[in-house]
């Protein structure tokens, strides 16, 4: 079972020109804001990248609204990991972090290989299958079916967050609830 002390959430590239193009980008985002809003309260650190900020803008509103304080490097890295300052927030985490709580676009391309160097640096990709897509559906299927195959975990964001609540009626599961529902 997942604990919040074992889980960091990590947001990948959900900029404005880019999720213009995204299939069901509104579902990402109104997804990836509710991961934001419980990570906080269930005190997850938050890492987020931009992919070439120069060329593809800032975040979609809804989400840039709730990125202040965190740390959000530009990339021209596909794997995230593969930014040395990303890297370097990643490895500066609590030892006790072994999974990554993977959000944004595109599935088959930023999230797929990011989840690659995630395995890679020993921490487990916990892909938020209702938070991540990609330019057309069928990517954004195949790219989720070969996250499995490698080894990410894979699943919707009411699985993960009533798997870090462990339980009903306490502090935060009242804190999250409205978020979910």
């Amino acid at each position: 079972m997942l604990k919040p002390e074992n889980c960091y959430l990590h947001i990948i590239d959900p900029q404005q020109r880019l999720m213009n193009n995204i299939h069901q980008a509104q579902r990402v985002t109104d997804t990836i804001c509710k991961m934001v809003h419980c990570a906080r309260i269930l005190d997850l650190p938050i890492i987020a990248n931009t992919q070439y900020k120069k060329g593809l803008g800032g975040y979609v509103p809804e989400i840039e609204a709730l990125m202040e304080g965190v740390p959000r490097p530009d990339k021209t890295e596909f794997n995230a990991l593969a930014n040395p300052e990303t890297k370097e927030l990643v490895n500066a985490l609590s030892p006790e972090v072994n999974t990554a709580i993977l959000v944004g676009v595109e599935t088959h391309i930023c999230i797929y290989q990011t989840s690659l160097g995630l395995l890679e640096s020993g921490i487990i990709p916990w892909v938020v299958a209702d938070a991540v897509s990609s330019r057309s559906e069928v990517n954004s299927t195949l790219g989720l079916s070969r996250l499995q195959a490698v080894g990410a975990v894979v699943g919707p964001a009411e699985m993960i967050l009533y798997e870090l609540l462990g339980k009903a009626g306490t502090l935060e599961f009242k804190a999250v609830l409205p978020h979910i529902l």
